[in-house]
């Protein structure tokens, strides 16, 4: 099995080319070759398929196998692939992934795609959509009790459901075990939100650190794959959180452990815009048989 391994920010993927691979059982595949012991090692895999509504399909799948409706950092890889690999001489195309189709402008130097930016469309707040289990017309500020401790979230959908809570802004300032979110205890915290009964779907849990007006950083747990290096859908959602909250501007940079994401939610279209690296590490064989 054919494969190219990608990331963005460090959150990365096994790319197929669902155009020339067939693979019949999808979800062992994804388990196996996401393994970072056994196998290539990533945050998922993700498939570029044929569409009919845009020029390729995104199919995308978390580390456990789960689908996962979408990714900033997965979607503009799958720019740098279609260009990088001669599927499309275009330098802005649309992709479609699971049912939403969102529209790239590429930077290319030299042959090569370097940049990508993203139009994320507009941010979901229903939390019937999103969804959680809240009240009201949205979940902005609201408390949570995780683990015996009170946190305050905002709840946003970028195609995907995420909870962001301020870690040194608004209610929980200095009230938290730590305001700093590299001390942050992601891993045991992350895990509790992820699954915690008020997330039918489950959620990836963000924690941000607001360090000015035009600048965060952010941490986040990732839901089928846990704390990952960056994740763009979360970086948008975090963008939204503190605009809705009156913590920055509307286009911020957004710093995580694998690099830096700028973001902005345009005032007159309602969308979210996210500008990022993509880059190819390596390309390979997957010993792969679905008999297996």
């Amino acid at each position: 099995m054919n494969f190219t391994k990608m990331q963005g920010c460090g959150n990365d993927y096994v790319y197929i080319n669902g155009f020339t691979e067939k693979i019949k059982d999808k979800v062992a595949f994804v388990k196996a070759v996401s393994d970072r012991h056994f196998g290539v090692g990533s945050d998922g895999a993700i498939f570029i398929n044929p569409s009919d509504v845009a020029d390729f399909e995104m199919e995308m799948y978390n580390a456990d196998g789960s689908r996962s409706e979408m990714c900033g950092n997965g979607i503009r890889c799958v720019a740098k692939y279609v260009y990088d690999h001669g599927m499309t001489d275009k330098e802005v195309i649309t992709v479609v992934s699971a049912g939403k189709i969102k529209t790239l402008a590429l930077t290319v130097e030299d042959g090569k795609v370097s940049m990508v930016k993203v139009n994320m469309g507009a941010p979901i707040l229903e939390p019937e959509a999103i969804p959680v289990v809240c009240d009201g017309e949205t979940c902005i500020n609201r408390p949570i009790e995780v683990d015996g401790v009170t946190y305050h979230m905002t709840c946003v959908s970028m195609g995907n459901p995420h909870s962001v809570v301020f870690l040194n802004a608004g209610e929980d300032a200095g009230k938290l075990q730590s305001d700093n979110v590299k001390e942050f205890d992601l891993d045991g915290i992350g895990a509790k939100f992820e699954c915690h009964e008020r997330f039918p779907r489950r959620v990836n849990a963000e924690f941000v650190e607001i360090l000015n007006d035009e600048h965060v950083n952010m941490r986040v747990y990732e839901r089928g794959t846990g704390e990952t290096l960056a994740c763009g859908t979360g970086s948008c959602a975090v963008t939204v959180a503190c605009i809705l909250n009156g913590f920055t501007k509307r286009k911020i940079t957004v710093s995580l452990p694998g690099g830096d994401l700028i973001v902005e939610w345009d005032e007159k279209s309602g969308d979210v815009f996210m500008t990022g690296p993509a880059e190819t590490v390596f390309e390979g064989q997957f010993p792969w048989e679905d008999s297996k």
